[in-house]
Order: structure tokens, then C-alpha cells, then sequence
């Protein structure tokens, strides 16, 4: 895939235009009647025969993305679905936050693309695939900055009319959004359960277990599909039915994010510095500068406060290194520097004589066509994360051949090894204090690992290419689009003979 050039043509509203009367009776008209929809639908409940897209309130922000994605009415499940195509006669509907950007969307995205291309070279394919938005809030600038062969896939995938008695549904996205949800988004499914042929969650935790609302949730689904062996464990140790949990790896675009396909991005051309100096080109020793990068969103789950410990007490300002964050706010504002100068500040370590290491942010969004360039730009990946779901970041580094310090435990542990990366040991387990998984148990990984891991990265070429060549190998052998749809296909194709 290549960066597209150009963008769907979006009307935005002129803020100095004055709407004629005719557009005023227009715009009251549509909020009248998408109020009157919204009451009759609570009223009459989801599982009434109008088309589930009509109890929702529609926003200007999401009227915006109707036109980029148009909605299309869906089978109502109390209808025969007798003007569906018979072939293929069943159909497998993933819903997922597609237009969200984030972890979940681009989990469905990889597996969305995957069955796609497998069904395209399947002689007879026992299935059609259809996707529908769920689960998050929706994004244009996301959306805009997708490639352009993927929003033509996205349109073509969201036409693909299901009846439900013949479809397999998959709700992907966290147990809160599925009916009835926790929080305001589209339910999954729709309409409840009981209307379609199976209905399969796919999900994933971080901590040490399932809260019990979230497992009673699962076991209301005729499968949970869940990525890991570690998820297997934590979800049927929580009380999920082991006989609902099943394991289906996600996949990793090996083909997009190929390191032979790329030129380095110019990462002091996004990158803002926020502590110590700037770089030159070369250190004291005569070595190009050293570049760590780390991607994920600003959370404390995320590990930021161990890597800025261990990255600024081992390193200062002579070493030839750098670290780039490419992050995003989590329920907090954009002040990414200021954060990183009071953690500072607040903490025992003392200015070394030499100056900080320095510390970059890219805050800004980069988009999905550009990711590999970021990767690219880069001499190492380091994430000491707390807790991983699956990890889509070290997968797409690895995929890159980036050497990796990843923390071994939760999801990771799935294809974390010792020669194809650098995991990095748990301390011991703690008490999550706040948040959804408040009295769950993380990993603490080690601060003084982590600073003994970097320093050795640095001045170990040779292995550390070597085991980012073994990481890529490791993700084409078992992660490839090819593999994973393989897999999904017949689990699908098992339920659908009825070979549970």
C-alpha cells in the first residue's frame, strides 16, 4: 500500500454563509424527526423493525461521515431475507470501531483486510463479509488519513447486505459496548441476542483478569475469540465457559510494513523537543545518533514513566541518543512536554553534567500511510509497558525487523522470545488504583533492566540486527494475513457446517 494523493471530497459547511429559509426548514426538519425517531425508538426498544441507524441522534460531526461512509438499511432480523444473493448464502458481519483510529480499529482493520483478500482467491467461499461501525467514536481525520484502496475496500464492505439467520456476527470491540451497552455507541448486536445465526465477541483484557460484569457479558456470546494463550487463561480463570474461549491470532500486514519498501521518515521534522538538546549529527565517538522511539497513547498503563526513567538516568546529553514519542491524549489535553518536565522535576533525578538526553513528541497525527517510515527512522523500539492486550505497535516494529524491549507479560508473551527480541523482566505485580480495572493486578517492569537493555542495544549492532531480522521472519511465519485468514475461515466455515 502507498500513501494516497488524493482525499474524498467532503462539502464543509461555509461558517459565514447565511442559511437560506429553505435550509432552516431543512435543518429543523431533520432535528425534529431524528428526535421523534430517537423517542420512538426508545419506546418501541432496538428490536423494533425500524433500521437500528435511526435511534441515533446524528451529529454534524457524524452527518459528515454518512457522506464519506453512506449508511445503508440492514436486514431486520424478523424478516426471511428472501432479495439477499444466495451466493454465498451465509455472511459473516464484523463490527468493530472501524472510522475510530486506536487498538480495536486497527485489530478489525488487519483481520477485515485479511479475510477479504483470502475470500478474494477462494475458488467457492463458503462466506461474504460486511462491516459495520461500533464501538467508538468515529474520526474523519482518522478516516482521511487511511489509504485510498482501504476507503474503496471500507465502501464496498459496507453495502454487503446480510440476512441475518444466515450471518455470523462479530462484535469486536471491549464487552461495555455489547447489547445492552455501557456506554452511548451502536449496540452489538444490534438488536440483542437470539436473531442471528452465532454472535462472537472479540476482545481482550490487559490486567490479571475479567471483571465479573464484563465476564457475565461474555457468556452471553456463542464465542469469545480472544488473541493469546495468556488471554485464555485470565478469561476462563475469571469464569468465562471454557468452552466459549477460543484463540485467533491477529495478523500483522507483513507486506505494508516491510522495511525494504521504505525510506526513513525525517523525524526531527515532526518531532518537537521537549527536554535537553538538540542533536548533532554525529556523537563524540564519530557514531550517527542513536534513536529510540516508542509509540502508544498517553496512559499510565503505557510504562512512559519507566521508559523516561530509565532512558534519562542511563543516558545524558553526550551519549549520541535520542527518543521519540509518537503519542496521543488518553481522557487528557496535548501538554505532552509539560507532562515529561514535571515528571521530571518531581522526581530524585539529578541534571547530568552533560545535559538531558534529549526527548522528542511527536503529538500531532500521523497517518496510517506514513507508520512504516516513522519505524523505519528508528534504531530500536522500547514500550515497558504494564499490561498489553495484544501489542500492535511491537508487532508492526518487529514487522519493520526493529529490534524490540517489550515487557513479558500479558499479550506479548504470545511471540515475545528471546531471539527475536529483548523482553524485558516484570519487577512484580501490582494493584491498578484507578480506572475500569481498579483492584486487578499489572506488571512493574524493571526500571534497572530496562537501562541495562537500552545501553546494551546501543553497543550491540550485530545482534540486535540479527534479532530484528529473526522478529520479521517470526511475524511472516506465523502472523501473515494469509496465515491468520486461514485460520478465521475455518473456524467460520466450522461453525457454519455445524462442526462445533
Amino acid at each position: 500500500m502507498s500513501s494516497d494523493e488524493t482525499q474524498p471530497h467532503i462539502r464543509h459547511p461555509n461558517p459565514n454563509q447565511v442559511p437560506s429559509r429553505t435550509s432552516k426548514s431543512r435543518l429543523s426538519f431533520f432535528f425534529f424527526s431524528s428526535i421523534l425517531v430517537l423517542l420512538l425508538a426508545v419506546s418501541l426498544g432496538l428490536a423494533s423493525r425500524t433500521h437500528f441507524f435511526k435511534a441515533h441522534l446524528l451529529t454534524r460531526f457524524q452527518q459528515i461521515l454518512r457522506r464519506l461512509l453512506p449508511l445503508k438499511p440492514r436486514q431486520n432480523p424478523h424478516s426471511d431475507g428472501t432479495n439477499l444473493s444466495a451466493d454465498p448464502s451465509h455472511c459473516v458481519l464484523w463490527m468493530a470501531p472501524f472510522l475510530s483510529g486506536g487498538g480495536y480499529s486497527s485489530e478489525a482493520w488487519s483481520y477485515v483486510l485479511s479475510i477479504h483478500n483470502h475470500l478474494r482467491i477462494k475458488k467457492s467461499p463458503k462466506f461474504k463479509l460486511g462491516i459495520e461501525q461500533h464501538g467508538d467514536l468515529e474520526s474523519i481525520e482518522f478516516w482521511e488519513g487511511l489509504p485510498v484502496e482501504i476507503r474503496n475496500l471500507a465502501l464496498e464492505l459496507h453495502r454487503t447486505q446480510c440476512a441475518p439467520d444466515r450471518t455470523i456476527l462479530v462484535c469486536h470491540s471491549e464487552p461495555g459496548a455489547w447489547y445492552p451497552p455501557l456506554f452511548q455507541t451502536l449496540p452489538c448486536p444490534p438488536y440483542g441476542y437470539g436473531h442471528y445465526r452465532y454472535v462472537i465477541g472479540r476482545t481482550m483484557f490487559e490486567s490479571d483478569r475479567v471483571g465479573l460484569e464484563h465476564a457475565r457479558r461474555c457468556n452471553r456470546m456463542d464465542y469469545v475469540w480472544v488473541p493469546t494463550d495468556f488471554h485464555v487463561r485470565t478469561f476462563v480463570s475469571s469464569g468465562v465457559d471454557p468452552a466459549k474461549v477460543v484463540k485467533i491470532m491477529q495478523p500483522i500486514d507483513v507486506e505494508f510494513f516491510d522495511p525494504e519498501k521504505y525510506w526513513p521518515m525525517d523525524l526531527s521534522s515532526l518531532g518537537d523537543l521537549v527536554l535537553g538538546e538538540r542533536s548533532k549529527a554525529q556523537d563524540l565517538n564519530g557514531r550517527m545518533e542513536f534513536v529510540f522511539l516508542s509509540v502508544f497513547k498517553w496512559e499510565f498503563r503505557k510504562g512512559w514513566d519507566v521508559l523516561l526513567s530509565a532512558y534519562l538516568r542511563e543516558f545524558d546529553g553526550a551519549d549520541g541518543v535520542s527518543l521519540y514519542l509518537l503519542t496521543n491524549p488518553y481522557h487528557s489535553d496535548r501538554n505532552f512536554g509539560n507532562k515529561i518536565v514535571e515528571f521530571v522535576d518531581n522526581s530524585n533525578m539529578e541534571k547530568p553534567r552533560n545535559g538531558w538526553a534529549p526527548i522528542y513528541v511527536i503529538g500531532t497525527h500521523v497517518p496510517q500511510s506514513d507508520l512504516p517510515r516513522i519505524y523505519k527512522a528508528a534504531d530500536a523500539f522500547v514500550l515497558p509497558s504494564r499490561g498489553e492486550g495484544w501489542g500492535r505497535p511491537l508487532v508492526e516494529a518487529m514487522s519493520m525487523s526493529l529490534p524490540l524491549i517489550a515487557t513479558n507479560w500479558s499479550g506479548p508473551t504470545e511471540y515475545l522470545t528471546e531471539e527475536n527480541s529483548y523482553p524485558l523482566p516484570v519487577e512484580r505485580m501490582v494493584e491498578v488504583v484507578e480506572g475500569p480495572f481498579k483492584g486487578h493486578l499489572w506488571a512493574e517492569p524493571s526500571v534497572d533492566e530496562l537501562r541495562r537493555l537500552m545501553k546494551h542495544l546501543v553497543s550491540s549492532p550485530e545482534e540486535r540486527k540479527n534479532r530484528g531480522r529473526q522478529a520479521r521472519r517470526d511475524m511472516i511465519r506465523r502472523f501473515s494475513p494469509g496465515i491468520v485468514a486461514e485460520i478465521v475461515s475455518e473456524e467460520i466455515e466450522k461453525l457454519l457446517e455445524g462442526r462445533e
